[in-house]
């Protein structure tokens, strides 16, 4: 790709691109659309923190979910400002934050290189690996046809993965299941940092609703819900192992394959009530 072409895909979520098409043992020539995957930058009080593969879109949204989901703030008002600045070689998301999160920031001393959907990647020792999570608070119930039902509501609303076949989507529902919040990208942290990032946009809470994700449920999935108070985390694929354990000891209720009016409640079961 020539310059021109970079910034072009830093400033889109998907590209057309020709393949071979192959049906019958027929082969032709189509037009083929291919979701866009771009090094984004997490700047923090001029210092660069993370950078990450995502879908370049929603961006405002992904720096502070990200943010707080990685308890790097505490609220929203920790963030001053934030800049999103593309270049050649990917985007900058400059943010400027209070003086108190910028020094545990700095004394946390963690630098990620990430690829798409990498929860790990350049934590620098096993104590970081699962950080301290606050507990998930008390309260707040999902009757099962309501999780179902949120998440058909976001099978539908996922405009980038019908589009390309590549891309996750994160959403955030009422306790009655309405769907009130959807962000898609090509990883599947960055969706739910992106849809933690609208929550708190939006000046909502999100203990009054529950999040679904059209992935499996990784121990960072589970630590960044219960980081960001949500209280139940829906996963149309399993969880982990690492990842029950950390949402049993948090008081977060995790369910897995929800689909087809069947799920799995992995902890925490007093917050799914039978309809």
């Amino acid at each position: 790709m020539n310059a021109a072409a970079d910034m072009q895909a830093l400033a889109m979520p998907a590209s057309t691109c020709e393949v071979g098409a192959w049906r019958h043992g027929m082969a032709a020539q189509a037009i083929d659309i291919v979701v866009e995957e771009v090094p984004v930058a997490l700047v923090y009080n001029g210092i660069s923190h993370a950078v990450l593969l995502a879908s370049p879109t929603d961006l405002e949204d992904f720096a502070l979910g990200f943010s707080l989901s990685e308890a790097i703030l505490g609220s929203r008002a920790e963030l001053h400002d934030l800049d999103v600045v593309a270049g050649e070689q990917g985007i900058e998301l400059r943010m400027t934050i209070a003086g108190a999160a910028m020094h545990a920031l700095k004394l946390r001393r963690r630098t990620l290189a990430g690829r798409t959907g990498c929860g790990l990647c350049g934590t620098e020792s096993l104590d970081q690996v699962l950080r301290p999570v606050a507990p998930v608070a008390a309260g707040g119930v999902a009757r099962a046809s309501a999780i179902h039902a949120a998440m058909r509501a976001l099978a539908e609303c996922q405009a980038l993965h019908q589009a390309t076949g590549a891309a996750h989507a994160a959403g955030w529902a009422g306790w009655d299941g309405e769907l009130l919040f959807t962000r898609e990208d090509v990883g599947r942290h960055n969706a739910l940092d992106k849809l933690v990032g609208a929550i708190a946009q939006a000046g909502m809470d999100a203990r009054e609703g529950f999040a679904i994700v059209t992935s499996r449920a990784s121990v960072e999935m589970a630590q960044k819900a219960a980081c960001a108070g949500i209280r139940l985390l829906a996963a149309v694929s399993a969880p982990t192992a690492m990842a029950v354990r950390l949402a049993r000891e948090s008081g977060l209720t995790l369910a897995g394959f929800v689909r087809q009016d069947r799920q799995l409640v992995y902890s925490h079961p007093e917050r799914v009530r039978p309809d």
